[in-house]
């Protein structure tokens, strides 16, 4: 069930480092709220296969070996956006990633009279991202998660799920890249912080708690920022 408490479409954008639980917020945000989460990875990939301008602009480019321009993503994004599900409003997920971006998606929604509600920052503590993320483990058998802190099965390397033993790990889910994925994701970021701080538009929340909690912190800024 959808909230009716939103008056007008909402421009959300979630900020956070691999692991702080955007995938997993914005899905409690799309149920609650009716908005969209939308992807640059999957905003590109659809507009390929559907064959717009824009996505076949897209193509020529990936085909090529180059990166896809900010003006191709944004036509994309503006195609997107005019599809009848997005009119509750969208979280966008992945963009943008500059100011030259930021002030491109400002011009983009003003064509219509939009603008950004919230650029919200789940805000983690490093050290301890580095324990949860380098510690996290899947059933081969049935894709269950486990955790070497947190969650582990009831028998030592038996899935309580499926009883598979069969047990793997992600490469990159290690303590030294874990850590170096942060520090990039801090440098890259910081400068949109700025940005949306910079507007007012900026929200913060402690993203180390319970996914309830952080949920309800989530729903308060967008009911906020909406009505």
């Amino acid at each position: 069930m959808t909230s009716d408490v939103m008056t007008r479409p909402a421009v959300l954008i979630l900020l956070g480092p691999p692991g702080a639980g955007k995938g997993t917020q914005a899905r409690v945000l799309e149920e609650k709220f009716g908005l969209v989460q939308l992807s640059t990875g999957d905003l590109l990939r659809a507009a390929v296969a559907a064959g717009t301008e824009a996505g076949k602009a897209a193509k020529a480019v990936m085909a090529a070996g180059g990166l896809v321009s900010d003006e191709i993503v944004i036509n994309i994004l503006r195609d997107r956006l005019a599809e009848p599900d997005c009119a509750k409003g969208v979280i966008l997920d992945g963009f943008p990633r500059t100011t030259v971006q930021a002030e491109a998606l400002d011009v983009l929604l003003g064509e219509t009279g939009q603008k950004i509600n919230a650029a919200i920052s789940l805000e983690v503590d490093d050290a301890a991202m580095v324990t949860r993320i380098s510690g996290r483990y899947t059933c081969g058998g049935c894709g269950e998660g486990y955790h070497d802190s947190f969650k582990q099965p009831v028998s030592a390397g038996t899935c309580d799920k499926c009883g598979s033993s069969e047990m793997t790990r992600r490469a990159d889910d290690n303590a030294e890249t874990v850590a170096s994925r942060l520090e990039a994701y801090h440098a890259q970021t910081a400068p949109l912080i700025a940005y949306y701080n910079g507007k007012g538009a900026l929200q913060a929340i402690d993203a180390m708690g319970e996914i309830e909690t952080i949920s309800g912190g989530l729903a308060k800024i967008v009911t906020d920022v909406t009505s």
